[in-house]
């Protein structure tokens, strides 16, 4: 089985000045505008493709790791994912941090950071991303 998920930009104007509004066409979720200033200054209510980037990130990791962990004999109470993707104009995403704060009964720490290790990397969105530098800070909570 396979799934295709669908997203439109419409833009208009030129880079620094111009606008666009971002449709979540597969899930029909609100529109979010999108500016070249909520790229490389102040978002205010508008996304970048980099925040974009950000939530698919903690997402796929978040289902990644509970998957994982599921498969070793672990059931997370919870599983915080925050993802900080760096955009530098000229260069472009220069890398990814992913921050995960977890409550999971019975396992040790040394399990838990291979678990978390072996879904960053597995993660389908990492995989994506991997031509960028991801880097991991796995708290046991």
């Amino acid at each position: 089985m396979s799934a295709t998920r669908n997203a439109r930009t419409r833009w208009t104007g030129d880079l620094q000045e111009g606008a666009g509004v971002t449709s979540f066409v597969s899930s029909g979720l609100p529109d979010t505008p999108v500016t070249w200033a909520a790229r490389t200054h102040n978002p205010e209510g508008m996304t970048s493709p980099e925040e974009l980037i950000a939530a698919a990130h903690t997402s796929c990791f978040s289902m990644a790791f509970s998957g994982a962990l599921a498969k070793a004999g672990y059931k997370a109470d919870e599983i915080v994912t925050e993802a900080a993707v760096t955009f530098k104009p000229g260069t472009g995403i220069t890398d990814i941090a992913l921050t995960v704060n977890a409550v999971i009964p019975g396992i040790d720490a040394a399990e838990f950071e291979k678990i978390a290790n072996g879904a960053k990397e597995g993660c389908p969105v990492s995989q994506a991303l991997k031509a960028v530098p991801i880097s991991l800070d796995a708290t046991l909570g």
